[in-house]
Formats: structure tokens, C-alpha cells, sequence
């Protein structure tokens, strides 16, 4: 059964890294340059208007927001004076930084592109930087085919990262330092994955832009649901009151007619973000 979203937020251009906190959807909008929130009424908010495109959100235990900024590269913090420089990752990461989760210590798990896809340069592989609440970063996964959306389950113990370019979602499991350990295929899929949910059955709703749909996948591959929305889906997130409502981040290919867009689904959602 093919199921449909409807537009809860319009204006956009291109929104991304949807996060469900203190009652709001929280996201980037990348081209916009602004991190916003909107409500279940459809009112919305401009947080904060960065000064390069904003990606992945996340929250310190303390709820200061983190921001992923993508061309220059740092994780920024939002203090009550305005914006600070975490930690600095242009050494680290090869190209641009986009998604990130953060876990319940305020440990920020980073992913970046590793090489210039939009001009179609050459290949190169790409890693997971761990950022401390400190500011100490550090490589915890390399050889990694673009990672993108990424979720930590509810008991800690895993996290699952889509790879863009390897068609997969891949899951590790957590040290307690933080590191990454036993890394293996989670879920091969038929298409390259964006940003990604997790919900309480243990299932992966996979944002699949270039297919106008989403889609519900059980660990090994098996899809459950298919969502279709109305221009291409680049994030989703399970959110509101009882986190049974899907919120899917859509924009048109040329970015220029981004959405909010959003459906009621049986399985909440679970684990981070």
C-alpha cells in the first residue's frame, strides 16, 4: 500500500536534518542559511540565520543547541551570546560536513561527503568524526562511502548510518568511550539512502530522494511501507506528542520549493535523534 503525505510547512527551499525537541520539529534549511522550528499548527520560527549552510542538529545534556556547518567545516554551539566554535573539523574532514546524531552525553557523531560529488570529482572515502562536549574530536569509522543520516538506538549500544554511496545502511556498535566497534551491513538497499528515523520495533524509515518516496526497512532489507511525497523526501523524523507523527523534509531538484511534509504512522519512534 502506497501511503501520502500532506504539506504542514511551505515557503522553504531546502530543508534537512529534522530533529522532534521541547515540542517543535526542528531543521536546516540549507539554502535558506537558517536553522527554524514549526509546530504542529504549521508555525514557524526562524532560531537562529547562520552564517554558512547549517546541517545536522543535535543537544548537549545541558539543551545548548549543536549545529553542523557545512562548507567551513565547524561544530558550533549555541550559547546565550550567539554562536561558538566547538570544535574546528576542516583538518579532519576531507570535504564538506552534513548530518550528525548526538547521544545522551553530548557526544556528537559527524559525517561528511569525503570528496566534491556535486562537481563529480573522483571517489574518495569519507569517516564518522566523534566530537567530546569539550570540543576533542576524533576518527571513530574511515573507509565509509558518504555518511549521512544517522540513529543510535534506544539502548545506546548501536548506531546505524546510511552510506549515500554504498547503498546501505550500516550499524556499528558503541564503546563506552564513544568509539565504534564491530561494524557490518544493517541493510542493503535498492537505493542510496539520505536521512534516516528509527522507531520502537526496531524498524529504519530511509528517505529516498531521486524516488519520491520513503520507506519503512527492517534490518536485513525487507520494506514494510512506502511513503510517497510531493516533490523528493531528503529527511525524515518521528515526532510530536506521542511520536507516531512522520515529519518528512522535501524539496523540489532544482531546491527552490522546499516542505514540510507529514503523515501519521502506527509504530512510534525511538532512540536518537
Amino acid at each position: 500500500m502506497l501511503l501520502k503525505t500532506e504539506v504542514l510547512l511551505e515557503g522553504l527551499k531546502f530543508p534537512e536534518c529534522p530533529r522532534w525537541h521541547d515540542g517543535k520539529l526542528w531543521f536546516s534549511d540549507m539554502d535558506m542559511l537558517k536553522v527554524m522550528t514549526v509546530n504542529l499548527s504549521g508555525d514557524a520560527k526562524t532560531i537562529i540565520d547562520m552564517p554558512k549552510s547549517p546541517a545536522g542538529l543535535g543537544w548537549l545534556p545541558d539543551d545548548r543547541l549543536l549545529v553542523v556547518s557545512i562548507q567551513d567545516r565547524p561544530l558550533l554551539r549555541l550559547d546565550p551570546d550567539g554562536l561558538t566554535e566547538l570544535a574546528d573539523l576542516s583538518k579532519i574532514a576531507s570535504f564538506h560536513c552534513n548530518d550528525m546524531v548526538v547521544d545522551k552525553q553530548g557526544r556528537a557523531y559527524i559525517g561528511h561527503c569525503g570528496f566534491d560529488l556535486l562537481n563529480m570529482k573522483a571517489f574518495k572515502p569519507a569517516d564518522i568524526i566523534l566530537v567530546t562536549p569539550d570540543g576533542n574530536a576524533r576518527v571513530v569509522a574511515d573507509n565509509m562511502a558518504f555518511p549521512n543520516g544517522t540513529v543510535i538506538t534506544p539502548d545506546d549500544k548501536t548506531l546505524i548510518v546510511g552510506e549515500t554511496l554504498g547503498t546501505r545502511l550500516t550499524a556499528f556498535d558503541i564503546m563506552e568511550d564513544g568509539s565504534l566497534t564491530r561494524r557490518r551491513i544493517w541493510a542493503k538497499l535498492n537505493r542510496p539512502p539520505d536521512g534516516i528515523c528509527l522507531d520502537a520495533e526496531g524498524a529504519i524509515w530511509v528517505s529516498s530522494p531521486g524516488s519520491g518516496k520513503i520507506f519503512r526497512v527492517l534490518e536485513g532489507g525487507q520494506i514494510t511501507h512506502r511513503v510517497k511525497v510531493s516533490t523528493q523526501p531528503y529527511a525524515c523524523m518521528l515526532g510530536g506528542p506521542d511520536r507516531r507523527t512522520l515529519f518528512v523534509a522535501t524539496s523540489s531538484m532544482d531546491r527552490s520549493n522546499g516542505r514540510i511534509e507529514i503523515i501519521k504512522v502506527d509504530v512510534p519512534g525511538a532512540g536518537l535523534p
